[in-house]
């Protein structure tokens, strides 16, 4: 059955600059190749879960200009439902820069324009839009007091919320108390723990920190280790697949829209919805850019059967 998902997230343009090795401080290099590619955490996932089958509507913002028309356009021709994106006459729509080296590690600063400037007024609709909703996912990319008021409403309405908490930064400590499944890479989940991963137990300690704050479940991303789980009932660590990385931009935002795309509200399936979004993932390191790399199903599918 065809899971039905709302992203509330981050909407950005990308410029993407490949070079041979990131510059030291006070250093100048050449840039190989320069492109653009519609990006944003919040937008990545959206496509992600789109691609994967589910069905998406979006809450977010851009400014009033081209790039913010071009990312509605886009997000739309994804069939995701764009009716949710408010349009901010006095900020810019989001934008990232981003960086890639020859081994595919990349560094992004990103600037946050009408992203960061959303309200609670941007939710007007939302308990209408959360009729029939089994997820609903944020990052960090947008202000947490929308978030928590987002995911308050979700809660009351029996929506599974899922919360990335990327870029990490310090949370408000009542946003976990309403979140039903944490999604952090190892970085953060360190970050907001205090506790370093490095091994199975300092995983479970991570864990159980977010345990003991609200979180029943937690998913540590791992990179080319896979990603760890932690339920009620077990833990495990599902495999990462085996490729030459071109570019890890989205990596994480793929994995997390194309597990929603597959996951169970009851989480039963949950292996095989993270050994999908593995696969997803694995695909989308080998293309170059964010959102043009996300695969869809079928190329999923696939590559699962290979």
């Amino acid at each position: 059955m065809m899971n039905r998902v709302i992203v509330l997230g981050s909407i950005n343009v990308d410029s993407i600059y490949q070079v041979t090795r990131f510059p030291q401080p006070g250093e100048t290099i050449s840039v190989k190749q320069k492109s653009y590619a519609p990006g944003g955490k919040g937008a990545n996932q959206a496509v992600a879960a789109a691609r994967s089958g589910a069905r998406v509507s979006f809450i977010g913002a851009v400014g009033a200009d081209n790039d913010g028309q071009e990312m509605i356009k886009t997000l739309a021709e994804n069939d995701i439902d764009t009716s949710g994106i408010a349009v901010d006459p006095d900020n810019g729509t989001g934008s990232a820069v981003i960086t890639v080296d020859e081994s595919g590690q990349n560094d992004i600063m990103v600037y946050g324009g009408a992203n960061q400037a959303m309200t609670r007024d941007n939710l007007k609709d939302l308990r209408q839009r959360l009729k029939g909703a089994k997820f609903i996912v944020a990052q960090l990319e947008t202000p947490q007091d929308v978030t928590l008021a987002t995911f308050k409403l979700a809660k009351q309405q029996g929506v599974i919320t899922i919360l990335n908490p990327a870029p990490a930064s310090e949370l408000i400590p009542e946003l976990l108390d309403y979140t039903d499944v944490i999604v952090p890479n190892e970085t953060e989940s360190e970050l907001l723990s205090g506790i370093a991963v490095n091994d199975e137990d300092s995983l479970l300690q991570n864990a159980e920190f977010f345990k003991n704050n609200g979180v029943e479940n937690t998913i540590i991303t791992l990179g080319d280790r896979g990603a760890f789980y932690a339920t009620e009932n077990e833990h495990g660590l599902i495999p990462a697949f085996k490729v030459k990385a071109v570019d890890t931009t989205a990596a994480g935002d793929t994995f997390i829209g194309a597990l929603i795309s597959q996951l169970d509200t009851d989480l039963k399936n949950l292996k095989a919805a993270l050994t999908y979004a593995q696969r997803a993932s694995s695909l989308t390191v080998q293309g170059m850019g964010a959102m043009p790399s996300i695969p869809l199903a079928d190329e999923v599918k696939t590559a699962l059967e290979e």
